[in-house]
């Protein structure tokens, strides 16, 4: 059917780092196949998710809107343990769930003849706010769950999933699951949301993949490379008297191997997608909702030149890797420098398709349709808000970027730090002291932007005790 409409299939990575695959600077990781899926389309390489946390990306990926516009400012803790957070702040507030009355991305596909299918992780809230109850006619191991709690390896015992045999990976198993819808489609195009568990801690491989790392570990000197530095202090209550261990070299075997897997799997993917004559008209997006982790939970990577990780309001926890490919209208090996985050997503999937476009649900993103054409595009700011301490050690705060200028404010102490990122990608040289009027000029569109949607604000705590 020459007038059918493409598919999308949307393959989002947990934790993956900006520089996690081969094809974006990794000399340890392995990635054959999702560099050559990315050659084969544009790759952004000023992309950024929405929120140094996954929850957050993943509703603004959904929704077209800013975590602070949705009101999902953090990851999503239904428990009451770990929040609020209270360090010299309380964490602000914040909705633990994707709303059900946003015309998100999957109810707008559905509306236009769209089959829709979620295969893995949601973490977007509880039973009654799952992918089955947000436009999605297919469900699989979609549910509270932020990470694998019982390990990689079946017996998952994740809701939506049916265990496996016993030692089947969970990688491998959503892929096939994958892998059969795809097959059992019929003509109808699918939006299919492929969102991975994997690289989540806990990090867990297979043994031969494992082995594999091991011997090259070993043949670079990596294993005789001490590759964490002790950074700042942790400054949150229940982690007061701890420091940031931070890694600064990208060696951890099992971390690789999870990667390589990962890889093998999306070849599986796109093997798949041509056995069914399906490459050609599939739109495929490759992203992951948050930078690296890289100082805590043993820090299993590394994201230099980029600055900490996830969790942090700097490059690491933010910067992300990100490509688009459809062969009927992207031209293969390109390159874009235009700032994108995660809201961008929705609108340039629905013009890629050719719907209308839904500028009342999508009020922060833009289609990058005119980047995907080589064309320019018009200079605006990008903004986060992360009114939260974060489990690796950042601390409540909001930034801009505009043009090749960052600006951050923490909320502790309502500091602003100011960085030229065309000169300073790794974010080591302030410039705000010796740039009043620019930190001005930033400072003044933040707030400006955070007053316009009425961002909640991190509180002092009444009961603060410095060193205690």
């Amino acid at each position: 059917m020459k007038d059918k409409r493409p598919n999308v299939l949307m393959i989002l990575i947990d934790d993956m780092g900006w520089k996690d695959l081969s094809g974006c600077g990794s000399s340890f990781y392995e990635s054959p196949n999702i560099d050559a899926l990315m050659r084969q389309g544009m790759m952004f390489d000023n992309a950024y998710a929405s929120c140094p946390v996954c929850s957050p990306s993943r509703a603004s990926i959904l929704t077209g809107k800013y975590p602070a516009t949705v009101g999902v400012t953090d990851w999503i803790d239904n428990s009451g343990e770990c929040h609020p957070v209270k360090g010299y702040l309380v964490d602000a507030q914040y909705i633990k769930h994707l709303p059900l009355g946003e015309y998100n991305l999957a109810r707008c596909m559905k509306d236009h003849g769209y089959r829709t299918y979620h295969v893995g992780k949601w973490h977007l809230g509880t039973q009654e706010y799952y992918p089955q109850k947000q436009g999605f006619d297919v469900n699989i191991g979609g549910c509270h769950l932020g990470h694998p709690h019982h390990g990689y390896f079946s017996p998952y015992h994740i809701e939506n999933l049916p265990d496996g045999p016993d030692g089947e990976y969970l990688t491998d198993r959503l892929t096939d699951e994958a892998i059969r819808l795809i097959r059992e489609n019929g003509d109808r195009p699918f939006l299919m949301n492929l969102w991975h568990y994997t690289v989540h801690t806990p990090t867990m491989a297979k043994e031969e993949d494992i082995e594999h790392f091991r011997a090259k570990a070993r043949k670079m000197g990596l294993d005789r490379v001490d590759p964490f530095v002790i950074g700042e202090h942790f400054p949150t209550e229940h982690k007061r008297d701890q420091r940031v261990t931070r890694r600064i070299i990208q060696s951890d075997v099992v971390y690789a191997a999870m990667i390589r897997n990962l890889d093998m799997n999306i070849g599986r993917l796109l093997d798949a997608l041509r056995q069914e004559n399906l490459l050609d008209d599939t739109i495929i997006i490759l992203t992951s909702d948050n930078g690296g982790l890289s100082t805590a939970e043993s820090s299993p990577t590394c994201n230099f030149p980029a600055r900490e990780g996830k969790g942090w309001m700097y490059e690491g926890g933010t910067r992300v890797p990100l490509s688009i490919t459809f062969p009927a209208a992207v031209k293969g090996g390109m390159h874009s420098q235009v700032p994108t985050s995660s809201p961008d997503l929705y609108p340039t999937i629905l013009e890629l398709c050719g719907l209308p476009l839904q500028p009342k649900q999508h009020v922060d993103g833009i289609s990058l349709v005119p980047a995907l054409r080589g064309e320019d595009m018009e200079e605006r700011p990008l903004f986060w808000h992360y009114p939260h301490y974060g489990n690796q050690g950042g601390t409540p705060g909001s930034s801009v970027r505009l043009g090749s200028w960052k600006l951050i404010e923490f909320f502790e102490d309502m500091r602003c730090e100011l960085y030229n990122l065309d000169n300073d990608p790794g974010e080591a040289f302030d410039l705000s002291a010796s740039m009043p009027e620019k930190t001005a000029e930033l400072r003044n569109l933040l707030h400006a932007w955070r007053d316009s949607i009425q961002a909640k604000i991190p509180q002092p705590n009444p009961d603060w005790k410095p060193g205690i």
